[in-house]
């Protein structure tokens, strides 16, 4: 099987959460290999600055201001990219919240936080994207930022809400795809996997206890990089095939 991103040079990528951490490195490795990227972000300044350390690699950036619990920013921004930009290649969802709360005595709003940009902001953007493929005959690829959480449970407290909102982005890639093979759509629709990676969300987090630091601290890690390659990784695969799932972690994770 030859790998290879050269069918995607010149193609435009969405990915959402682009400002940080997976989403900022995926942004990164996709421009350098030739494609025209729409970073989708709150804090979209911060993209904005990296597109300018990235002028002269094969690709280009460029950052949108898009709160992905708001359903609004996140058309607005998909009108914005086929207005500016052209119709959309491939997506990935990146943008990830989590709140670390209980459901015996959680709060209602920390839930709602996690389920509006883990599902329904994911479910919004793919839509989204899914109406410019199939519009424009895109044999595109959509692919979701999911978790190994999303697969078992963790005897972890406070990831209730989000190990369920990883859950449903398993149920959502395995639907979405049926979806697609039932209207006859050549999408690729992939759930990459990953266990712990060093983020704001873990160990680089202003939340975390002085318990939560160490713990993470002392477990094995992946790097924001090690996501980004098996981004490219799936994007590289022939036509004719398709990663529906690929899960990575660090050697030695005991999740």
């Amino acid at each position: 099987m030859v790998l290879s991103l050269d069918r995607w040079v010149g193609k435009v990528a969405v990915v959402t959460g682009a400002s940080s951490g997976i989403g900022a490195s995926i942004a990164d490795h996709l421009v350098q290999e030739g494609l025209i990227v729409v970073g989708l972000a709150r804090r979209s300044e911060i993209v904005e600055e990296k597109a300018k350390k990235l002028v002269g690699k094969k690709g280009k950036l460029y950052g949108v201001k898009t709160d992905m619990s708001k359903e609004e920013d996140i058309v607005k921004a998909f009108k914005w990219v086929e207005r500016n930009i052209g119709h959309v290649h491939v997506l990935v969802n990146s943008a990830g919240a989590i709140s670390w709360t209980s459901l015996s005595n959680g709060d209602t709003q920390a839930w709602r936080q996690t389920l509006d940009v883990n599902v329904l902001g994911l479910c919004v953007a793919t839509r989204e994207a899914v109406k410019s493929m199939t519009a424009n005959n895109t044999q595109g690829h959509i692919i979701h930022i999911n978790s190994v959480v999303g697969h078992k449970i963790p005897n972890m407290q406070g990831m209730n809400i989000y190990t369920a909102s990883k859950h449903a982005v398993t149920a959502l890639a395995a639907t979405l795809k049926q979806e697609l093979d039932a209207g006859g759509f050549k999408i690729k629709i992939s759930s990459v996997s990953p266990g712990m990676v060093a983020s704001e969300m873990t160990t680089l987090s202003r939340n975390n206890t002085k318990e939560m630091q160490t713990a993470m601290e002392a477990a094995p890690i992946l790097q924001p990089a090690d996501v980004a390659g098996a981004v490219c990784y799936v994007l590289s695969t022939p036509e004719h095939v398709q990663v529906a799932e690929l899960t990575i972690a660090p050697v030695g994770e005991l999740l």
